[in-house]
């Protein structure tokens, strides 16, 4: 456990599973990774601050509650199995083409990484889960070889929700864990993998 603060040095290990809910209750179904992490960032909403003045200062404040807000997942490319998957998208049809149209249906899903840490030089990893939310259409940019390879990335945009359980948690972030595996099996549990 870190003594004083600590400094983030990695992000790895990006999964993705179809959420469902029903009276409260949260179930999660077709859990898989989904690509390979280069980089994250969360970026939450809130409402604003709600101030009551007396005595001409600010006698009591309620701090702004959660409203939204996006992920933005950066990763290697998405495998055509975790794009139709996120996206909604039926099988491929008879043509080998995953047809985006009316068809497609997108789905809530839920959403964990990991986060790696350093703190006086002890190194220790926490998952991350945004419990339900959706994605937005993927964006594609591609650009034609040069001199030299150019790797690309591809962006995925995941709309925070709360959930439908009792308190609608929307993160849960896990503790100082001592090896990336325990905090994936974390997450593989929270989702319900084998």
């Amino acid at each position: 456990m870190p003594a004083a603060g600590k400094v983030i040095t990695g992000y790895s290990l990006p999964y993705v599973a179809l959420y469902t809910a029903s009276e409260g209750v949260v179930t999660y179904s077709s859990g898989q990774k989904l690509a390979r992490g280069v980089s994250v960032e969360a970026s939450p909403e809130s409402s604003d601050s709600n101030n009551f003045y007396a005595d001409n200062i600010i006698a009591e404040s309620l701090a702004g509650a959660f409203t939204g807000g996006q992920v933005t997942l950066t990763v290697d490319g998405l495998l055509q199995a975790s794009e139709r998957l996120i996206q909604g998208l039926p099988a491929l049809d008879d043509d080998g083409l995953a047809h985006y149209n009316d068809d497609q249906a997108k789905p809530y899903c839920g959403i964990g990484f990991i986060v790696r840490y350093m703190s006086e030089g002890v190194t220790y990893y926490a998952p991350v889960i945004f419990p339900k939310g959706t994605f937005n259409q993927l964006e594609m940019s591609a650009e034609t070889q040069g001199e030299e390879v150019d790797f690309q990335t591809q962006e995925l945009v995941f709309n925070i929700m709360k959930d439908d359980t009792a308190k609608h948690d929307w993160k849960l972030v896990g503790g100082e864990l001592s090896t990336e595996a325990a905090a994936e099996d974390i997450i593989k549990d929270y989702f319900g993998i084998a």
